[in-house]
This record gives structure tokens, sequence and C-alpha cells, in this order.
């Protein structure tokens, strides 16, 4: 898969939008360790993606079903997670 008109970020989902994973690419000075951490986590290409839960507080951290599992993460760090939009 790859980055399409219809990938977004992790960080703009909303509680119950569901999707697959199409993108990792983290940027920055500590880039290269962030994106290893998050395919270590499951947020590998083809992975199914459902947001469980948002903080009240600026939506952060993020609760995330990744096929089996999940993962709270902060919208930061989703951002550098594309997925393309699933049907629920």
């Amino acid at each position: 898969m790859s980055v399409t008109s219809l990938s977004r970020p992790l960080s703009d989902a909303r509680k119950g939008d569901t999707g697959v994973v199409s993108f990792v690419h983290a940027t920055g000075e500590q880039g290269h360790d962030l994106e290893r951490r998050l395919l270590e986590m499951g947020f590998v290409e083809g992975a199914r993606v459902e947001v469980l839960h948002e903080g009240l507080i600026g939506r952060d951290p993020m609760a995330v079903r990744v096929d089996d599992m999940r993962v709270a993460l902060r919208r930061r760090e989703a951002g550098f997670i594309s997925i393309e939009p699933q049907a629920a």
C-alpha cells in the first residue's frame, strides 16, 4: 500500500473511526527511534486500526486497537501514521 489521496493522519481520526495503516514515517531529530517504536507496536502497513478512546483534554492521549492489540499514544505520535479509511 502507498499514500493516496484517501490517506490521512491517524491523529485526525475520532472515536469509532477505523482504517488500515498505509504508511509510517516519523521525522525530526528523534524520528528514526519513534518510527521504529511505532512499527514495533504493530503499526505496520496493512494493520487494521480502530480508535477506541480519546482523552478529555485536547483528545489526548488516544487508545487505538491495532489488529488484536490495544495501544495508547499521543496525537503527536499518531500524526506520523497514515491510514486509509475503512467501513466499520
